[in-house]
């Protein structure tokens, strides 16, 4: 990768890559610099959203015709909703527990030995040796949503818990593994599957294909006011809608979203496109706290999240659904013990350079408290010991 200096100023590193968000004023807007990227390189990972593009360059020597793309469209870079979030758990022996998660999130090992998604959707999971004993039950946990097809491949053994869909790592590190299914008994709506989002995915042969798509995604979902989610990837385009969105109290729209979907699916069709069923994934980080509305709080600030519009819902959001949902629920304050354990899981927020300082003073700001810094990392724990480590850069 070329030094930052010579990429342009619309671009940051972000967990070793260089990613630029480019601001739309639609979908529509937002899918002729999608097409005209995916046009440049078949590995250039793409994400659009109502509000703009996300870019993250397989090779720094297209940033400079993505950004010129950009300004002839009218689309200016804005680097402030540029971060990435990822999962680190902490054990005594990583090779007893990474097997185990690989099945569970059905990832691949990364460059730098982290478990990655290989569409680069959901958070890394990288496991790191610990020699700290910490024998009692985490305060976080991860939420995983699969087509029922793949929590069966995944082969995790006998489920427990109050839903019976909970499995436990060799280090007792827990992943609610949740079966999907289809989203519409319909016929018009079966590309679809509802794994917590409302998702099809579809292959593609050219990347003319995929720029026709999003294009046709973006205009039928501009035309019912509905934010959809639309991921490129090599030979593949993502519709998605967002965790719960297809509900009618959570998008709050005078919407039937299965409707929106059959179209979207004929749209699919019609450009010679192909539902890959096995494809949809959902993964969400699950927080017990004592006090949840402090605890949530700070999160929101840290992270720069938006809590669910739904007053008993507890979920706080990436505005752009662009890094995971978090989800709290109370714990018993007389698990004492338990609560003043250091979790072995925490979260990593992989920030801009030039804008690690202003994350970190919002985060201390929320009620957050720094642990240590070292080399560009800063550890932060929140009201109750739940720690975000905030990376810059690289």
């Amino acid at each position: 990768m070329r030094d930052m200096a010579t990429i342009g100023t619309d671009w940051r590193m972000v967990d070793g890559v260089a990613t630029a968000w480019f601001d739309a004023p639609s979908l529509t807007a937002g899918a002729a610099l999608a097409g005209r990227t995916v046009e440049l390189s078949t590995e250039i990972v793409v994400d659009l959203r109502a509000t703009g593009v996300r870019v993250r360059l397989d090779t720094a020597e297209h940033a400079e015709a993505v950004s010129a793309a950009a300004q002839e469209l009218g689309l200016s870079a804005n680097p402030a909703p540029l971060q990435h979030l990822s999962v680190v758990l902490e054990s005594v022996d990583p090779s007893a527990v990474t097997p185990f998660w690989r099945r569970a999130l059905d990832y691949a090992p990364g460059p730098a030995g982290e478990l990655a998604d290989p569409l680069r959707r959901d958070p890394a999971l990288r496991v790191r040796r610990s020699t700290e004993p910490r024998p009692l039950r985490n305060r976080i946990h991860l939420d995983v949503v699969r087509p029922s097809a793949g929590v069966e491949q995944a082969d995790l053994g006998e489920p427990f818990g109050a839903y019976g869909v909970c499995h436990a790592d060799a280090d007792g590190n827990e992943v609610d593994l949740v079966p999907g299914g289809p989203l519409d008994e319909r016929t018009e709506a079966s590309d679809w599957q509802a794994v917590f989002s409302a998702m099809a995915c579809y292959r593609t042969t050219s990347p003319t294909q995929q720029r026709d798509l999003v294009a046709a995604a973006a205009s039928l979902a501009d035309d019912a006011g509905f934010p959809l989610l639309v991921d490129v990837r090599p030979g593949l385009v993502i519709l998605d809608s967002g965790k719960d969105q297809w509900v009618d109290d959570a998008h709050g729209l005078d919407l039937d979203f299965t409707d929106l979907a059959a179209r979207l699916q004929t749209a699919a069709r019609e450009l010679g496109a192909t539902a890959d069923p096995g494809v949809p994934r959902f993964v969400q980080l699950f927080l017990d706290a004592a006090d949840v509305a402090a605890v949530r709080a700070f999160w929101v600030a840290a992270l720069g999240y938006s809590p669910d519009r739904r007053d008993w819902n507890s979920d706080i959001n990436d505005p752009r659904r662009l890094n995971p949902e978090l989800v709290f629920q109370e714990v018993d304050t007389a698990e004492t013990e338990r609560r003043r354990q250091r979790n072995r899981i925490h979260v990593e927020l992989a920030v801009p350079a030039d804008l690690a300082q202003t994350h970190l003073a919002t985060a201390v700001g929320a009620g957050g408290r720094l642990l240590d810094d070292s080399q560009g990392r800063w550890r932060v724990a929140d009201p109750e010991g739940n720690e975000l480590v905030i990376v810059s850069g690289a």
